[in-house]
């Protein structure tokens, strides 16, 4: 049983988002969740994780960046993506006081989140998940989208597949490693960006869904445990 609760919350006093709180009853944690660039807050992905997490006790606080709100194709310059990031992350705090709270997203999403954390915004956080991290444009590996990554005092939790195309795991697993104990690369074997499967994979969908859910569960309970000792 969830409470589900549409909100809205504003960023710079300026721009007016919406918001989707997706509180189980038996909440252990909440997950502030950004959208990627192509689509919002309620598309198939963001809304089948948000699902599967509530099924795991963990909470969602799914929000809109501005210019998906506002319709527009082409997503708004860092700074305001940010501080959207960052507003999220002090409303879901204010509604739900007593959870601790991770960050993170889809693609776009989780790396804006790790750019704000990156600029100590995130203070109420306690780590950071990613789905999908995007670290170059497909087809065309780099690591410098993963440069700030260094600047992060959070623990990360990567969930990438192997048939990413913007994700290289032979630069991505290095440059968790460099990070330290703190982060967590997990691999999803035959998911694309999208975190699809093909049929030959032997898996499902709803089955990498699953295996997404009750990896952050498992690794949000272990910081939660660490937390309060």
């Amino acid at each position: 049983m969830s409470d589900v609760r549409n909100l809205r919350f504003s960023v710079l006093d300026k721009e007016e988002v919406s918001a989707l709180l997706l509180l189980p009853t038996h909440s252990t944690s909440l997950l502030v969740l950004a959208h990627g660039a192509g689509a919002g807050m309620n598309h198939s992905f963001m809304s089948a994780i948000a699902n599967q997490l509530a099924e795991d006790n963990i909470a969602t606080f799914r929000y809109q960046f501005p210019y998906m709100e506002q319709g527009r194709g082409v997503p708004d310059k860092q700074p305001l993506l940010t501080a959207t990031v960052a507003a999220a992350v002090a409303t879901a705090a204010q509604l739900v006081p007593d959870l601790l709270i991770f960050a993170g997203g889809k693609s776009m999403g989780g790396r804006m989140t790790s750019l704000a954390a990156s600029e100590q915004k995130l203070e109420a956080v306690r780590g950071l998940i990613f789905f999908g991290f995007p670290l170059h444009p497909p087809k065309r590996p780099s690591i410098k989208r993963a440069q700030h990554l260094q600047l992060v005092k959070l623990p990360m939790l990567f969930l990438q597949g192997t048939r990413d195309d913007l994700a290289d795991l032979t630069l991505l697993r290095p440059i968790c490693e460099s990070l330290g104990p703190q982060t967590t690369l997990h691999i999803i074997e035959g998911a694309d960006h999208s975190f699809h499967v093909l049929k030959r994979s032997g898996k499902s969908d709803s089955q990498v869904l699953a295996e997404l859910s009750s990896t952050v569960k498992a690794w949000t309970t272990a910081l939660s445990t660490e937390t309060t000792r």
